[in-house]
């Protein structure tokens, strides 16, 4: 099927073309993707992950935690 859409929004023809540009899709991919979300008439079924399988199994690693508070460390003279 085929369409021709007229009175694009600005703002919505510049989303179009980032999403399409950042995921490396056509500008067709893309808006036929957003109008099938949008719809709720989405063709495959969408997985969602909790992250529940691996929530809670950090395991601390002393030079990761070292790393980690040199970058916390704020430099006063930069915030003057």
């Amino acid at each position: 099927m085929q369409y021709t859409v007229r009175g694009i929004p600005r703002s919505v023809d510049r989303a179009l073309r980032e999403r399409a540009r950042r995921e490396g899709k056509s500008l067709n991919e893309v808006t036929v993707e957003a109008l099938t979300e949008a719809l709720g008439v989405m063709s495959e079924s969408r997985v969602w992950r909790d992250l529940s399988d691996i929530a809670g199994t950090w395991v601390k690693d002393p030079a990761v935690e070292r790393a980690l508070d040199e970058q916390r460390i704020i430099d006063t003279e930069l915030w003057k």
